[in-house]
């Protein structure tokens, strides 16, 4: 019998889309003058997030040996060259994390990431928004553009205030809309009831072929984003998210050092207490913040998603010529 383990596991059309659309991507930045760059995926240091996990590698060097990471996102070193003066960049490139494989997920996917000097977060959403519309011509002609703040739909779909946590509202929701597992699963931890109820019950119906917008995320969830400056309770980030799919997380860029060495410490701490693997802050990115990092809002779009709507396919193993089982 003939071993056919060999062949691509998704079709040649869809391989030659995923040229063609990343040919339109470069041009598209081509056209606004943003440098292509590239940065290591293999790094001394990896990110803190608390619900991330990572891979990482011996790096076999007499006399010493190091622990190496593949990056779940180029963003630090990307804004290391930012801080240097890079200028608007962008990149594509593979990203890395461990203990995901799914509809949706495969440990290597692909990322497009980019960087907007002197850009508001609504000029950037508005840029995404552009290109995405580009890239999705062919199957949504008439796909419409829904900004809306994360309160707003969040209370849209729920009735629920997300940025004031109501023990006793949170869990009457819970009881009255099937999801009664929150209860225990969330306890009284805010951000899990928000994201919790979210992905089940909001997220679902960002529908209809609409681009959707989400931004003002609540400030405990700020990631690597400024807080508002003139709300408090919020971040300025956004999300994107199309057909119920999340395709991306955007952000007025952070460039507090002393502010992102202390969400760090916050983030390994959390780490600690839910016993997942620790790592170390990143001091190379810290410096480049601490030397400036220029105003500039950012962004990471999930291409192998954007293929998976593209071509109308169900899973991501359908647009990936190896997924994990095969690479």
């Amino acid at each position: 019998m003939t071993d056919v383990l060999w062949q691509p596991s998704c079709e040649l059309k869809q391989l030659r889309q995923r040229g063609q659309m990343l040919a339109l991507i470069r041009q598209f930045f081509a056209d606004k003058n943003v440098l292509e760059v590239e940065t290591p995926l293999l790094c001394h240091s990896t990110g803190t997030e608390p619900q991330l996990d990572f891979f990482s590698s011996i790096y076999d060097c007499p006399p010493n040996k190091k622990i190496l990471f593949l990056q779940t996102s180029p963003e630090f070193a990307m804004k290391r060259l930012l801080a240097a003066g890079s200028g608007s960049i962008y990149q594509i490139c593979k990203a890395f994390r461990n203990n995901e494989q799914g509809r949706f997920h495969n440990p290597e996917f692909t990322l497009l990431e980019w960087y907007r000097l002197e850009f508001s977060l609504d000029q950037l959403m508005d840029e995404v928004a552009l290109l995405i519309k580009i890239l999705l011509i062919p199957i949504f002609p008439l796909i419409r553009i829904n900004k809306i703040s994360y309160a707003s739909v969040f209370f849209q779909k729920t009735a629920l205030n997300a940025l004031e946590y109501n023990s006793k509202a949170y869990k009457d929701y819970a009881l009255k809309h099937d999801i009664p597992e929150a209860i225990h699963l969330c306890s009284e931890d805010h951000d899990l009831w928000l994201d919790f109820i979210f992905s089940h019950k909001i997220q679902p119906s960002l529908i209809n072929d609409q681009i959707y917008l989400i931004y003002g995320y609540p400030a405990s969830q700020a990631s690597l984003a400024r807080i508002n400056s003139n709300d408090a309770k919020v971040a300025d980030r956004f999300e994107v998210f199309i057909n119920g799919i999340e395709l991306g997380n955007g952000f007025f860029e952070l460039a507090d050092s002393i502010e992102q060495r202390q969400r760090f410490e916050a983030e390994i701490e959390v780490r600690k207490l839910n016993n997942r693997p620790l790592v170390e802050k990143d001091c190379r990115f810290l410096a480049a913040l601490n030397a400036g990092l220029p105003d500039c809002c950012g962004v990471a779009i999930g291409l192998d998603r954007l293929l998976m709507l593209l071509t109308s396919s169900v899973t991501i193993d359908e647009i990936l010529a190896f997924p994990i089982d095969r690479a």
